[in-house]
């Protein structure tokens, strides 16, 4: 069973976060509630996060303060940002949103579609994310066992290595698609080089998986 990815909606207004919720539903992930910015703060403790909408206008800690908290955790700095607000005050309150740490800044009203179809790529960037970790921790029990192999215990990697490599094909597969389709939709530049960050990750985790093919001389430094 695939675990739902968390999506965090900031709004100081329940109607505003009842119409995120109703727009965001077609998407099937588990979306969290937090009425202020220090209760979104508080939720960021303890849960991951794909994506969080912020709400730019609360009263207290507004929404620059609170990604500004948010950006200088180790913990969230990573997660993507899309600032809203029901007022433009213009250019440069736009650029105090980038500043801070957002990844987009949309106006209120805003389109639907739209807002669904930008929060859905982050929510796949970090599905993709969550795989890439699980091959990373399955390559990590890989060489953990040929170290014990090398000990005199009997065990087998031959299944294990296939299984690795049969999962990473399926995840390189579907970044490949996930980077395609950005680049053919100029969807933005953030969820781009997010993407090819991917990318290169994969690119390395397959690297050190080869090194581990059984009869090549990547294999045998790689388990000497």
């Amino acid at each position: 069973m695939v675990q739902k990815a968390k999506i965090l909606l900031v709004d100081d207004r329940p109607e505003n976060l009842l119409a995120l919720e109703a727009i965001l539903s077609a998407l099937d992930q588990t979306l969290v509630r937090a009425s202020s910015g220090e209760e979104a703060l508080k939720a960021l403790l303890t849960d991951d996060f794909a994506v969080i909408l912020l709400d730019v206008q609360m009263p207290g800690m507004d929404g620059f303060e609170t990604a500004a908290h948010i950006k200088r955790r180790e913990r969230t700095r990573d997660i993507p940002i899309i600032f809203l607000t029901a007022i433009n005050h213009g250019p440069h309150h736009t650029f105090r949103g980038y500043a801070a740490g957002a990844v987009d800044y949309i106006s209120k009203p805003f389109d639907p579609w739209v807002l669904r179809a930008k929060v859905s790529v982050f929510v796949e960037l970090y599905m993709k994310n969550c795989q890439l970790r699980e091959q990373a921790a399955l390559l990590r029990l890989q060489l953990e066992g040929n170290g014990k192999a090398e000990a005199g215990e009997a065990k087998e990697p031959a299944g294990l290595l296939a299984e690795l490599s049969a999962r990473l094909a399926a995840v390189e597969e579907q970044a490949e698609a996930l980077s395609k389709q950005l680049g053919d939709e100029s969807t933005d530049a953030a969820a781009v080089a997010t993407a090819a960050h991917l990318e290169r990750k994969l690119t390395g985790l397959r690297r050190a998986l080869d090194a581990l093919e059984p009869g090549t001389s990547g294999g045998q430094a790689a388990v000497n």
